[in-house]
């Protein structure tokens, strides 16, 4: 992977600094500095899916989540962030979402945000046991209780919090 160089990586993290101050605008105006060459850095996808998320733009960050992962296909954050966005654009939806993220499963097993979302995903489409059984590997996976007090509070799971008590 090819890392930035100045003065891309300053315009890089001016826009993740105006990011943290909640200006999505000044952050897409930094990115847009950054040269043509280097607008494809996994670090700077992911950059941009972020402002893409922010402004709820979900074919603007499919597309960000789509280049991630064919530039950096290790890094399971992209595989996660295509999945996010797969959810909410138009013709996307949870089957979508839950297609595009299973195969990293299997790629990052040792990612404990890969099965929460599947659970998220399958609890949604009503498949409550298999959401379960993903939910409890992400729980495995986390070894500590905050895995299990987001998911005591996660809307997506509403329908299993009686169960996540017990568990």
């Amino acid at each position: 992977m090819q890392r930035l160089e100045t003065p891309d990586s300053h315009y890089l993290m001016a826009a993740i600094g105006w990011l943290e101050l909640g200006d999505a605008a000044e952050a897409r105006a930094e990115l847009e500095k950054i040269s043509a060459q280097q607008q494809h850095n996994p670090d700077v996808l992911e950059v941009r899916w972020l402002i893409c998320t922010g402004d709820k733009q979900w074919n603007a960050a499919l597309d960000a989540a789509r280049a991630l992962v064919r530039k950096a296909p290790k890094r399971s954050s992209g595989w996660v962030h295509q999945a996010y966005a797969l959810r909410r654009v138009n013709g996307g939806g949870l089957q979508a979402a839950w297609d595009a993220l299973l195969p990293a499963y299997e790629k990052f097993p040792k990612e404990t945000i890969i099965p929460y979302n599947l659970a998220c995903y399958a609890c949604q489409m009503s498949r409550l046991e298999e959401a379960l059984t993903w939910l409890e590997r992400a729980l495995k996976l986390g070894k500590n209780g905050k895995m299990k007090q987001m998911a005591l509070t996660d809307p997506d799971l509403k329908p299993l919090w009686e169960a996540i008590c017990k568990l």
